[in-house]
């Protein structure tokens, strides 16, 4: 993985110094809470409900253990002995004191990590699948792209003050684990007949109260225009973009306003003043940053190890946890081991205590390399674990409540932390995550279920990411009150969808019941193997609406 240099170091300890400063000087009284507010936003501190929130910056949902033990001990020593993690990879503390924050910011920044452009309206953090560099059907590496990304839009002068935030994702597999459509700006990492890396780039896409899928304005870019394309993309965007109201700031309201074929032509023109210029990538610098990435000393191991069939046949359990928490390793006898944080009902999705961090931490040195991913679905990854530990790991990781199997099932929930912390949302998220994971227990129920994606949002931001939900849940404010809405047919991936709407919201005490009654709805129409969102595009909406609007007959 990717360590500072002198550069990184000394920008992120000067932040550090600074905001300690800024900090005092509000305490103070010096500053007043609205001059504060932007000082804060650009180091990652929100002003919730109940207290302050620190956002961590998570590169490309990239952690060593080492990190990982010290977002532990904020955690503990901080916090209320738990981080969240949320669908852009990083970590959220959300019982933070202001007098602490700049001594956190200097444990973070004494193993490489920051707070920086985790808000505002600026770059936020570059993400990428969390299997980059691992998995089986990778085309190549997506992350020293990642990275030399974020080297350039970390306080760049030019696009820290967007008419809005900006979130930009990297793929190069076979399959669209990053979500790439869903972001200003997504980028497909491939090679041509040649061998040369080339991008596929798409703009314009995101969530919240318009949701649009990502539309693409160029292919065949080579690599070595990475930057100077992006920020012919940003400028247009700073140029053009809304200012006077921050619900049609973002760039998919630009593109949409005017067209994506004016849209291109206003990056191309853009680009002309700034292709083959200081923005060119080099084949050195690239080097430079992919030697970071290089593959560990993996040992020469068969893919079918003897003791991991062994324990597959004697335990059904484990078998179990294989099928659904295992993702394909490029390298024979290794497997990527996806630890659920959704146990049940008795944690909320994203959650992990500092003694899980702990744990976590140990397990990536003492089963791989030391290092720690952080998916898209809010789960932690170990990318490099020999088929021969996972038994042992396992065993570990059902101690520590971290070896549900159910990733990719009913109850692999995205939520995000909605009314109970956050001051922007119009109804409560994880009340319902838990409903949900409490009404749908059986593991085998949820395993002839097969694939299928439910994601929860507590407001129109979309932070839940509810609209790419196969079953997506909006939280609504009526009269007051908290009510629910429910979309059906939403996909990610390479045939991304957005969900539509079935009908009037729901109270809350509705919410399981109107799962359990489009689940059954799913298990009538259902053919052979086919997953739930093809099910859903196969009949449409009605079948599910009769269902779950249906009222019972009342008695003569």
């Amino acid at each position: 993985m990717y360590h500072y240099d002198d550069y990184d170091r000394a920008l992120v300890q000067e932040r550090v110094a600074q905001f300690r400063d800024q900090v005092a000087r509000r305490i103070s009284g010096e500053l007043t809470e609205e001059e504060f507010l932007p000082l804060r936003l650009q180091n990652g501190l929100y002003l919730q409900k109940h207290a302050y929130m620190l956002r961590v910056a998570i590169p490309y949902g990239t952690l060593s253990s080492n990190q990982l033990r010290c977002l532990a001990r904020i955690a503990r020593e901080h916090d209320r002995g738990y981080g969240h993690f949320t669908t852009r990879q990083n970590i959220q503390f959300n019982w933070i004191e202001l007098a602490e924050v700049p001594d956190i910011l200097q444990q973070l920044a004494e193993v490489e990590m920051h707070a920086i452009q985790t808000s505002g309206n600026c770059v936020r953090n570059i993400t990428t699948e969390a299997f980059a560099g691992v998995a089986a059907d990778e085309l190549l590496d997506p992350r020293p792209l990642a990275e030399i990304l974020r080297q350039w839009s970390t306080i760049n002068p030019e696009f820290l003050f967007l008419p809005r935030k900006f979130k930009i994702a990297l793929c190069a597999a076979e399959e669209d684990r990053a979500a790439i459509q869903m972001h200003d700006i997504g980028l497909y990492l491939y090679r041509d007949d040649a061998g040369e890396m080339r991008l596929r780039v798409l703009v314009g896409g995101g969530l919240g109260r318009t949701p649009i899928l990502g539309q693409q304005i160029r292919d065949g870019l080579h690599w070595r225009h990475l930057l100077s394309y992006v920020e012919a993309i940003l400028r247009v965007y700073n140029r053009h973009g809304r200012r006077d109201n921050k619900y049609k700031a973002r760039i998919k309201i630009l593109v949409k306003a005017l067209g994506i074929e004016a849209f291109a032509r206003e990056v191309e023109a853009e680009w002309q003043h700034l292709k083959d210029g200081p923005a060119e990538l080099t084949e050195a610098e690239y080097q430079r940053v992919a030697a970071s990435f290089d593959a560990p000393a993996y040992a020469r191991l068969d893919d079918a190890d003897l003791d991991f069939g062994s324990a597959l046949a004697r335990d059904p359990e484990f078998a179990r946890w294989c099928a659904r928490n295992l993702q394909p390793h490029k390298v024979p006898g290794y497997a990527a081991v996806v630890l659920s944080t959704k146990p049940g009902p008795d944690m909320p999705p994203g959650d992990v205590t500092a003694a899980q961090m702990e744990a976590v931490a140990d397990w990536a040195e003492r089963f791989g390399f030391g290092e720690i991913r952080i998916a898209h679905e809010q789960n932690l990854v170990l990318p490099d674990v020999p088929k021969a530990d996972l038994h042992g790991l396992w065993r570990l990781a059902c101690e520590q409540g971290l070896a549900t199997a159910n990733i990719g099932l009913l109850t692999d929930i995205i939520a995000c932390p909605g009314g109970d912390y956050c001051a922007l949302a119009n109804a409560k998220s994880i009340p319902i995550a838990q409903a949900i994971q409490a009404r749908f227990q059986d593991p085998q129920a949820l395993q002839d279920l097969g694939e299928l994606s439910l994601n929860i949002s507590g407001c129109m931001n979309a932070c839940g990411h509810h609209h790419i939900g196969n079953i997506g849940i909006l939280g609504v404010d009526k009269g007051g009150s908290e009510w629910y809405q429910i979309t059906l047919g939403g996909a990610q991936g390479m045939h991304s969808e957005l969900g539509k709407v079935i009908g009037p919201s729901f109270s809350a005490d509705e919410v399981p019941d109107v799962i359990e009654k489009v689940v059954d709805t799913y298990r009538d129409y259902r053919e052979a193997e086919e997953r739930f969102v093809d099910t859903v595009r196969r009949i449409g909406l009605e079948p599910f609406k009769e269902r779950v609007y249906a009222r019972a007959e009342v008695p003569a």
